[in-house]
């Protein structure tokens, strides 16, 4: 069976400084605590930050071409799973580049945000204007059970309101079986990305912009300039993305007609998919956790939405290729236009005064994703007081003895 308890180091507790109650936790209190520099937002070093991923991409895809040159098939394969990897996690870096320009956090220039935000995201095939106007939803809403984006877990409500089709009941029966869950977190891993921005999954009921146009049947796609999740005044935008895709996909295929499409594979796909592997990871442990809840609507509020993220560790990895977004994640929903480098400092500022509100898992991170993904699966509002709970399966059993 597979784990149902999340094994992590013993929790740091963190005392609240005496001047700070937990009442008093508001967003101009926390902003008032952090230095006024680490809101500036420098474009020259954030275009180092750029030069210094784009040149190492460009080392590996250089280093790649020349594998065939190995002498032994051994040699060869173990060189390629190592180009995949690395390529894969500088991608991350090149994402996340794109993300703060996304926040403006890359400069305090919104044109040039906007400009390298399009750019490195579509040599991604990620769609920018796309994914910024959701994302900011997501930040707007972190979350909230009805409105928030991404990660929102099902209610014990709706699960027993649910009718009993033949897909819910085999789920049932197999869902605590390792097998299943193995299946389950691999195509979560693999096609989580694109799933969302093909069908909008894992969105809130409310999800959707008030001014949207009214909701289309299969038309929840970040790449429809007329479907359900932007406005009519952003179509123009979701226009402008898609023909970036459109170039990046060409380019490709190009290269496929000239290298063989065995290359390509090597050299761009597997990477691509090592990439969005890290940042559905990445994503999903910033907002799950067995002890983090989600609210309803009356129960919500921004300060307590972006305090209800998790802080993690992932070593040198994490800290100089994934611009440490998995070490500073809270001061980032807190405050997005803080770019990354000054998020350490943002974070140790605000800290003391947050208590037991910040929440920092310090646990083996894939580890962590394994064993959240087999035990958060719904959660409940079990005292009607508006926020929602995960059932964890330890708790169940201790209800039944």
């Amino acid at each position: 069976m597979a784990s149902s308890t999340i094994q992590t180091v013993e929790p740091v507790t963190y005392r609240l400084k005496a001047e700070a109650k937990p009442e008093d936790i508001t967003y101009g209190f926390l902003r008032s605590k952090i230095p006024a520099h680490c809101f500036e937002r420098s474009a020259i070093r954030s275009l180092a930050y750029l030069a210094r991923d784009l040149i190492y991409a460009s080392v590996l895809v250089y280093a790649a071409l020349h594998i065939d040159l190995l002498p032994t098939a051994t040699q060869r394969a173990c060189a390629w799973a190592a180009y995949t990897f690395l390529q894969g996690c500088v991608g991350v870096g090149i994402w996340i580049l794109g993300h703060e320009c996304g926040h403006g956090a890359f400069s305090a220039f919104p044109m040039l945000n906007d400009v390298v935000g399009w750019a490195v995201h579509s040599l991604l095939m990620v769609p920018y204007f796309s994914w910024k106007i959701s994302h900011a939803r997501h930040h707007r809403y972190h979350c909230h059970i009805e409105k928030d984006t991404v990660f929102v877990p099902p209610t014990d409500e709706q699960r027993q309101t649910r009718l009993p089709t033949m897909i819910e009941k085999l789920k049932e029966l197999f869902e605590e079986t390792p097998f299943y869950n193995a299946v389950a977190l691999l195509s979560h891993q693999i096609l989580g990305w694109q799933f969302y921005l093909m069908f909008n999954i894992s969105a809130g009921s409310k999800s959707l912009p008030e001014k949207a146009n009214s909701p289309k049947p299969f038309r929840n796609s970040h790449f429809d300039p007329l479907g359900s999740l932007f406005t009519d005044s952003q179509a123009h935008l979701i226009a402008i993305t898609d023909i970036g895709l459109l170039i990046v996909g060409s380019t490709l295929y190009y290269l496929a007609t000239q290298m063989g499409a065995w290359k390509i594979a090597l050299l761009y796909v597997v990477p691509y998919f090592w990439v969005h592997h890290w940042l559905v990871a990445i994503t999903y442990l910033h907002h799950t956790h067995p002890e983090v809840p989600h609210y309803d609507a009356d129960a919500w509020t921004f300060v307590k939405g972006a305090l209800s993220t998790v802080d993690r560790r992932f070593g040198f990895i994490g800290r100089h290729f994934f611009h440490e977004i998995i070490d500073y994640h809270v001061v980032h929903h807190l405050f997005p236009k803080i770019p990354f480098y000054h998020a350490e400092e943002a974070t140790n500022a605000i800290v003391p005064y947050l208590g037991d509100q910040y929440h920092l898992d310090e646990g083996l991170f894939l580890k962590s994703l394994v064993d959240t993904f087999t035990t958060c699966k719904v959660v409940s509002d079990v005292n009607s007081d508006g926020v929602l709970h995960w059932k964890l399966p330890e708790n169940e059993s201790k209800k039944q003895n």
